[in-house]
């Protein structure tokens, strides 16, 4: 059976998108990105914008949107038993619209992919013009997901900092960074 995700989190100040693969079944539930609580992106998005991760979801939001960060998945849907990644159906895999999602936030320059199954659907699935493709930088970075142990917290946020510093997005109050670099091929869809 379907799963469906949750609607992208943002205004039309962003200027960083981070996407996820699919919310987990716990997040699902509660309607909330990132619910489970051994997941490490809010102590993560804590350090990185300056809040704590303790206060409520509506905060947590409020301190992203606040720093021109916006938050969705790649998927739209798909069929997955649990809330494992590796449990995706790829056949079943549907992309958000993110052609309508960059017209509707016009000053995104950046997309973050939290995790290499995000970054993979994204490659697979989504659908940009070469106009829209071309004015976006595209990152891969290690998941925040419990099943990726291998990464404490700390190194994700070293690893996370730094590609934000790579891309010179002041936004989140970190020095500037060698713009140009890009990490994601450009083709024309």
């Amino acid at each position: 059976m379907p799963i469906t995700g949750l609607d992208p989190v943002g205004n039309s100040r962003a200027r960083l998108l981070i996407l996820g693969s699919m919310p987990s079944v716990q997040s699902l539930a509660a309607g909330q990105y990132y619910a489970t609580p051994r997941n490490r992106f809010w102590p993560l998005m804590g350090a990185l914008v300056g809040f704590d991760p303790a206060v409520p979801y509506t905060t947590r939001l409020s301190e992203l949107t606040g720093a021109g960060i916006a938050l969705w998945d790649v998927l739209q849907s798909c069929e997955r038993e649990g809330s494992l990644d590796a449990s995706i159906v790829e056949s079943t895999e549907v992309a958000n619209d993110f052609e309508a999602f960059f017209e509707t936030h016009p000053h995104v320059r950046a997309v973050v992919f939290n995790g290499q199954k995000a970054a993979k659907s994204f490659q697979k699935r989504a659908r940009l013009s070469t106009a829209v493709r071309d004015r976006l930088d595209f990152v891969g970075l290690p998941s925040t997901s419990p099943a990726n142990a291998r990464y404490t917290l700390a190194l994700l946020v070293d690893e996370w900092r730094a590609a934000l510093r790579l891309l010179d997005l002041s936004l989140l109050g970190l020095e500037s960074g060698a713009r140009g670099r890009r990490s994601w091929p450009r083709r024309s869809q």
